[in-house]
């Protein structure tokens, strides 16, 4: 028999009750806008022409819904929006702090920079097979997960970002394309499955998926043994970063795609890993990974070695890039292998740094193809008389990863090593100094027969650079001139993302307002 409908139940032990501030609703808005551009652009399959003009400006309010969101963490602390209005643990929580918000508006940049330059080097036949609506959801499934304050829900933007790719990965369905889209699927879906499994036995041990509360649960000196769940984690995002010895897939795929979504790939994809595994390994299990600390610091100094030796060893620009990329999450790997707030700062600083940079890298191969006539040095040479002002940028951008002052590469390096030292690490710190000499002998090697060595008499004829190009590759490289130059805003914010991090109860209060005080 039912009971009377008018009894009345106090929910506000389940439910958010009070209104929620429109300020809160910035940390929803860039996964939002993202799905509903994508969703809007599939709406308009037939209508290609109509895209870049709608997603391009989107790109563009993507931008600045992350610069007001980074502005608000930044003033106001961390920010926690919970779907359904459900209390956390019990919603899908989207928390945010000064290390997401980082993150989300770097990969913003990125991602408009990379849109303009498609408009030179995409065709409508890409445009047809889905290349814009491809973007938006990869940029949901990146922003969502540097946004997302709940582990399942990062399992599930990897998924959206993975389905995404592969979209991309074989636009032009060309033999080189589908082969190195089946090594990049493979791989990738293993690291899926792991951190799929990891995800369930993280359930398993704490009963919540929420990452305050994980982190809450954890420092109140839960029991279990962790140490297998967290070299779970480590091997996962390893594979998703491309970290030694489970890297292999990137530099068999990375050069495939057109050079707009190799660049795309650079920028975003690795970094996401990294960011998982900082935020996993640093925040939620932090005695776990100082004791995994000397195997993450063999972990990233074999990644920077290797990818480095890959580099030297090859002649093709786009395999080369692929391999910098690598030898890079190896440098970010050493800022978690030190653990303390210096070396966190400097990885967080790096990857905001090899997020803009590697985008760059990608746009100058491509035109470096286009006026040399190919990506091999073997046939390269005589671009610095074609082209003047690229060559000065693009030895800007090769000083800038080699870790060279006065750019933004040479700060996060300097971090590094003096975290290293600062722990007795100096085999650490001698390794990014050593990958850094080595990056600039690739580089180097690069410009001298590329750039600096007579044309053959057959090379094609000089072409004008078209503004698509010209102006991303001028935007992002004023961003690594800019912050080589005047590198204390992004340093103040990339050490306070840091210590957010060793320290979250400025996250946790945001979550739970009465953890404020929980170390």
């Amino acid at each position: 028999m039912a009971g009377p409908t008018d009894t009345a139940f106090d929910l506000s032990d389940a439910l958010v009750a009070a209104p929620i501030p429109m300020a809160h609703w910035l940390v929803i808005l860039p996964v939002a806008l993202c799905i509903g551009l994508g969703a809007l652009l599939l709406m308009l399959r037939n209508r290609t022409q109509w895209h870049a003009a709608i997603a391009i400006p989107g790109l563009v309010l993507l931008v600045v819904i992350d610069a007001a969101l980074l502005y608000r963490v930044v003033s106001d602390g961390a920010v926690t929006m919970v779907m359904g209005r459900w209390l956390p643990p019990f919603g899908i929580a989207f928390s945010v702090d000064i290390f997401g918000a980082l993150m989300a508006l770097t990969a913003a940049i990125a991602a408009l920079a990379a849109s303009v330059h498609s408009l030179g080097e995409v065709t409508m036949s890409s445009r047809r097979y889905g290349f814009f609506p491809f973007l938006m959801l990869l940029l949901a499934g990146v922003s969502g997960a540097f946004l997302t304050g709940d582990v399942f829900n990062l399992y599930v933007w990897f998924e959206v970002l993975l389905i995404s790719s592969f979209g991309l990965l074989i636009l032009g369905s060309e033999p080189e394309q589908i082969d190195g889209a089946l090594k990049y699927a493979v791989l990738n879906l293993i690291a899926t499955t792991l951190f799929l499994v990891s995800v369930g036995y993280l359930y398993a041990v704490f009963g919540t998926l929420n990452m305050a509360d994980i982190a809450m649960k954890a420092r109140a000196g839960d029991s279990a043994p962790l140490m297998t769940l967290t070299g779970l984690f480590l091997l996962a995002f390893g594979m998703k970063a491309a970290a030694f010895p489970v890297n292999f897939w990137l530099p068999a795929s990375y050069h495939t795609p057109r050079i707009t979504v190799s660049a795309l790939f650079a920028g975003l994809l690795t970094k996401v890993g990294v960011y998982a595994l900082i935020r996993v390994l640093v925040m939620l299990l932090p005695v776990e990974r100082a004791g995994l600390g000397p195997l993450v610091t063999v972990i990233a100094m074999a990644t920077m070695l290797v990818g480095v030796a890959g580099a030297l060893g090859t002649n093709d620009i786009r395999r080369m890039l692929g391999y910098i990329v690598i030898s890079g999450i190896g440098t970010m790997l050493a800022g978690v292998a030190v653990g303390n707030a210096e070396g966190l700062g400097g990885a967080i600083f790096y990857a905001l740094h090899s997020m803009v940079l590697m985008t760059a890298l990608y746009l100058v191969a491509g035109q470096v193809a286009r006026l040399g006539g190919g990506f091999s040095l073997t046939v390269l040479g005589g671009l610095y008389r074609r082209s003047g002002w690229f060559a000065g940028l693009s030895l800007v951008l090769f000083f800038a990863i080699s870790g060279l002052p006065p750019f933004s590469g040479f700060w996060p390096k300097v971090l590094l090593v003096k975290a290293a030292l600062a722990t007795g690490a100096w085999w650490l710190a001698a390794t990014i100094l050593a990958t850094g000499f080595l990056t600039t002998i690739v580089f180097g090697r690069v410009f001298l027969l590329a750039y600096w060595r007579p044309a053959a008499a057959d090379a094609m004829a000089a072409e004008p650079i078209g503004w698509q190009t010209a102006l991303p590759l001028l935007g992002l490289a004023m961003l690594v001139v800019g912050f080589g130059l005047f590198p204390e805003w992004l340093l103040h914010l990339t050490q306070a993302a840091a210590a957010g991090l060793e320290q979250p109860s400025a996250y946790l209060q945001s979550v739970f307002p009465a953890a404020g005080g929980v170390q």
